[in-house]
């Protein structure tokens, strides 16, 4: 009864709705997405909704979005950057660096790998503003965010043109590229 009432039947339901809409785009498949734990960051705890192994080996965090404010979406941006930028955790050696947690957990051994983009997926929801609404109000608060663009890619998308076009359509919109959708393989590449 719980679950009915705070929405996490819904959110799941969304977040399945993604996973299939990726893999039959072949852009994911199935099998490989990841409940995240938290990760610590200056800016408090990050937990991603997912993350993602996309089909050419990088990786994404996926964040469905229902029902959160747009302060509290930017603060989550907040803690993305933060995490990008926390110091080495991993330990180097004499062929490399110490690396972050972020390098060591979603780069791989590819150290010119960008940090993996932010995927926005807004669905339904009672009383809140239709995903279409949110989605660019959203766009239009994260512009103005100065860790966005260059740092870090954030893209977004509503759940019914990601399930009604496709994942490896023209369906998301890039945070700080103007209003044209891309498809997933044409994201910019964070610096």
């Amino acid at each position: 009864m719980a679950v009915g009432r705070t929405g996490l039947r819904e959110h799941g339901l969304a977040l399945v709705d993604t996973v299939v809409a990726f893999h039959q785009a072949q852009a994911a498949d199935h099998a490989d997405w990841q409940v995240e734990v938290a990760h610590s960051t200056p800016a408090g705890n990050l937990v991603p909704d997912v993350v993602v192994l996309l089909a050419d080996g990088s990786s994404a965090f996926v964040k469905i979005d229902r029902t959160m404010s747009y302060p509290r979406l930017a603060a989550k941006l907040e803690r993305y950057d933060a995490y990008r930028n926390a110091p080495p955790t991993g330990r180097g050696n004499a062929a490399r660096a110490p690396r972050n947690h972020w390098q060591e957990t979603y780069a791989g051994p590819y150290l010119e790998r960008p940090f993996p983009p932010m995927l926005f997926v807004f669905a339904s929801a009672p009383r809140r503003a239709a995903p279409d609404t949110r989605e660019a109000a959203f766009h239009d608060h994260a512009r103005r965010l100065s860790n966005v663009n260059y740092r870090m890619t954030v893209a977004m998308t509503t759940l019914h043109r990601l399930t009604r076009d496709g994942a490896d359509r023209p369906v998301w919109r890039v945070v700080g590229h103007g209003e044209e959708r891309r498809v997933l393989t044409a994201l910019p590449k964070a610096r």
